[in-house]
C-alpha cells in the first residue's frame, strides 16, 4: 500500500498532487490510484474526477486515468504544435482562428491568431466561456460528458457535430459573430481540445462553409497527429 506525500500541510492538494503523479507514471484504474497512493477509494474518486475535469487527467478508452492535455508541458507541447497550422487556417480562410480547452465546467481560450482587418480579437486568450452555446461548446458535448441541460443546443445539433465532424453557430454567444469548430482528438479518441474559426455572421453565411470545414478538420487531425 503507498502513502500520498503530505509536504505542503494542504491535505487536499497534496492528494490531488499525489494522484496526478501516479497517473503520470503510467495509465491507473481507481484501484491502481488507491494502491499507489494509499488514499481512500472514494476520496481518489472524487479528486481524481476533478482533475479529469480540469483536463490534467484523461481517461483511456479502457478507463484508466493517464496525464490529460492540461498537464503542464503538454499544453505547451500542443501551442508549439498548434502555432503555424492555426496561421495557415487564417491566411487560408481570412478569419479569427482560436483554440479552446475544457476547463472544468468552461471552456478556455488558450491560443488565437487574428485577422489583420475586419472582426479581430472576437476571444482573447484566457477567456472563459461557458458550455451552453457556441459551436466549441456543441463539440465538446459531443465527445465529453458535460451537462448540457441549459444549453441553447440540443441532442440532436449534438449528435449532428458528432456525425458531422464538425460543428457551426450562428450568432448564438454574440450577435453579429458565427463560428464553426472540429475536435482535435488524441490517438485514444480523447478530446484534447477544440479549434475554431469564428468571424461576421454575415461572411459566414456567404462562405464555403463545406469548404471551410474540411480545411478545420484537417487542421485540427494534423494537430492532433504532432500534438
Amino acid at each position: 500500500m503507498g502513502d500520498y506525500n503530505a509536504v505542503s500541510g494542504i491535505k487536499v492538494l497534496d492528494r490531488a498532487i499525489a494522484i496526478m503523479l501516479a497517473a503520470a507514471n503510467h495509465p491507473s484504474s481507481l484501484n491502481d490510484l488507491c494502491e499507489t497512493t494509499g488514499l481512500p477509494r472514494a476520496t481518489t474518486h472524487r479528486l481524481a474526477t476533478a482533475l479529469e475535469a480540469h483536463q490534467i487527467l484523461t481517461r483511456t478508452p479502457d478507463g484508466k486515468w493517464t496525464t490529460g492535455p492540461g498537464m503542464p508541458g503538454n499544453r505547451d507541447n500542443l501551442l508549439h504544435v498548434a502555432g503555424p497550422i492555426m496561421e495557415d487556417l487564417l491566411e487560408l480562410t481570412g478569419e479569427s482562428v482560436q483554440l479552446f480547452q475544457l476547463t472544468g465546467t468552461t471552456r478556455t481560450c488558450i491560443a488565437t491568431r487574428e485577422p489583420s482587418s475586419g472582426l479581430h480579437n472576437i476571444v482573447p486568450v484566457g477567456r472563459q466561456l461557458p458550455l451552453t452555446h457556441g459551436s466549441a461548446a456543441r463539440v465538446i458535448a459531443a465527445h465529453t460528458d458535460v451537462d448540457t441541460a441549459a444549453a441553447t443546443f440540443t441532442a440532436a445539433d449534438i449528435e449532428t457535430a458528432r456525425t458531422r465532424g464538425y460543428a457551426e453557430s450562428f450568432e448564438e454567444r454574440e450577435a453579429g459573430v458565427a463560428s464553426i469548430s472540429a475536435p482535435v482528438l488524441n490517438a485514444n479518441g480523447s478530446l484534447l481540445a477544440v479549434l475554431s474559426l469564428s468571424g461576421s455572421a454575415e461572411h459566414f453565411r456567404r462562405a464555403p462553409i463545406d469548404k471551410w470545414a474540411t480545411a478545420l478538420i484537417n487542421a485540427a487531425n494534423a494537430i492532433a497527429a504532432n500534438a
